[in-house]
């Protein structure tokens, strides 16, 4: 698949001393953004944010050292654009987990600096990025990303046909953090989780959320923020969303890192957790004709 006129981009999309478009070793086209509050680095593939690192503090965002930036595959860390399904498709297990969309082309559709000293990017899915054989229907996706003192990612789904479709999605971030051991997640008190790791069971969380072990766990019915509470780092980074009832945790652990390659070292999975804001299982969402869904994550970090 041919990659994009990087000086076509910069000539229509590049900010002088904010934004500009360049080519990666691996072949990927990448935005990078360095303005007055944080660098962050997006692919063109996916619509995918790679980095997000606030000036004068460690990164927020984990990606892999031994990540594969190759065209038509999976980058191992950032923020993955889950769409327009979560895990495994329903009824044709041939179709790729998590959707195609982390794994297509999308284009620029326009950027922006604000007024904040912020920067504004905006990503279309095009019509000749989706496969219509495992997505038939007429819509309209972007993927708009905010790089300023927060993260904030904004995935949008339009329906532009004549018949409801439904959907399920997540933005599947990776977040940098000191060690698992010196981590825990607030927020999921008393919710109600699928636990992959157990069969799928049906478990109610008590307390807080600490690693120990591979964990792989869909929340349902849960809106509130989170917090990772990062000892080590001595930070809290927030994690707070709106249209997403479902929050997935999850940590490979060594066996599975082990086999999947592009953690970077034995250890790589230590320094890594995902907090994935979604609508899967039960709370995929339905959007009827002429109507928008737009699923909002803005990652903050505090001082513990």
């Amino acid at each position: 698949m041919s990659q994009p006129d990087i000086s076509a981009l910069n000539q229509h999309f590049a900010i002088a001393g904010q934004l500009e478009f360049a080519p990666d070793a691996g072949g990927l086209v990448v935005v990078r953004i360095a303005n007055a509050h944080a660098q962050a680095a997006i692919a063109l593939q996916g619509a995918h944010v790679m980095t997000f690192q606030p000036n004068g503090a460690q990164p927020v965002i984990w990606l892999s050292p031994a990540a594969k930036l190759v065209p038509g595959k999976s980058i191992r860390g950032g923020v993955p654009v889950c769409w327009p399904w979560f895990g495994a498709h329903a009824t044709d297990s041939s179709f790729p987990a998590h959707g195609f969309a982390r794994t297509v082309p999308w284009q620029v559709a326009a950027s922006a600096a604000l007024p904040d000293g912020s920067t504004r990017i905006t990503f279309e899915l095009p019509q000749s990025s989706i496969p219509s054989a495992q997505w038939p229907h007429a819509c309209h996706v972007r993927n708009i990303v905010t790089v300023g003192r927060t993260l904030a990612v904004e995935l949008v789904t339009e329906n532009t046909g004549n018949t409801a479709f439904e959907i399920g999605e997540a933005l599947h971030t990776y977040f940098a953090i000191s060690d698992v051991d010196k981590v825990r997640i607030t927020g999921l008190e008393g919710c109600a989780y699928l636990d992959k790791v157990g069969d799928w069971q049906r478990r109610t969380q008590a307390g807080d959320v600490t690693i120990a072990s591979e964990v792989d766990r869909l929340y349902v019915n849960t809106e509130t923020d989170c917090l990772i509470e990062d000892r080590g780092l001595q930070r809290r980074i927030r994690v707070a969303k709106s249209g997403s009832r479902s929050t997935v945790v999850w940590n490979p652990w060594i066996e599975k890192a082990a086999k999947m390659g592009d953690f970077g070292s034995d250890t790589g999975y230590r320094g890594m957790l995902c907090v994935e804001s979604a609508n899967a299982a039960e709370n995929i969402v339905s959007v009827a004709p002429g109507a928008t869904h737009a699923l909002r994550v803005e990652y903050s970090i505090e001082a513990m």
